[in-house]
């Protein structure tokens, strides 16, 4: 199909993996004209993805990429070498959100939970403001208003809670039960706040 473009400069690699997770998830990819193809991808963040393609792809090609269960994306190829490429997101159109009335006073925090949506693997997010009806998360993968999600903060069990709003690569969650304001204060104490 076209010229064959080397793999990125390790450093890129190196700066990439960062904030890449490791995944495999099987999926499809949509080439112009509709042709379809059975794809890996191989790692994930909130900008784009590694994928493992059995097909060559061109470099500035126009995809969409589809995994079961978690919706499909519109992507650039930004490289691709000996059956793997390099994709990156294409911007969602923004949409401004609606300001959600707050039931509590947030707190500015500084660390980390764990997060799961059902039937899945759970992993890090960093965690930005806290209160006691819900919190604002730096998100990896891509979540939609309406999703429902299980938190957990280092020392409690898991709690519930539903994405309230989305808007680039932060989130806003709702806990299903408000923590006691004592609770509050020992996880500001434990998270850091500002």
């Amino acid at each position: 199909m076209g010229t064959r473009k080397p793999a990125p400069l390790e450093s890129n690699k190196a700066n990439r993996g960062r904030d890449r997770r490791l995944v495999s998830m099987d999926g499809f990819i949509l080439r112009a004209g509709g042709v379809s193809r059975a794809i890996e991808v191989i790692d994930l963040n909130y900008g784009g993805c590694g994928i493992r393609s059995p097909v060559e792809l061109e470099v500035g090609e126009s995809v969409r990429i589809s995994v079961l269960g978690r919706g499909s994306i519109c992507a650039e190829v930004r490289w691709y070498h000996d059956g793997k490429a390099g994709l990156v997101f294409e911007p969602v159109s923004e949409k401004v959100r609606k300001q959600i009335e707050r039931r509590a006073t947030r707190t500015q925090v500084t660390g980390e939970i764990r997060l799961r949506a059902a039937g899945r693997s759970n992993y890090r997010v960093q965690v930005l403001d806290l209160s006691t009806d819900g919190c604002k998360v730096e998100m990896i993968e891509r979540l939609s208003v309406g999703d429902q999600m299980l938190v957990k903060f280092e020392g409690l069990e898991m709690i519930g809670a539903t994405v309230v709003w989305v808007e680039n690569h932060l989130g806003g969650l709702r806990f299903e039960r408000p923590f006691h304001p004592a609770v509050l204060d020992m996880l500001r104490a434990r998270l850091g706040s500002e």
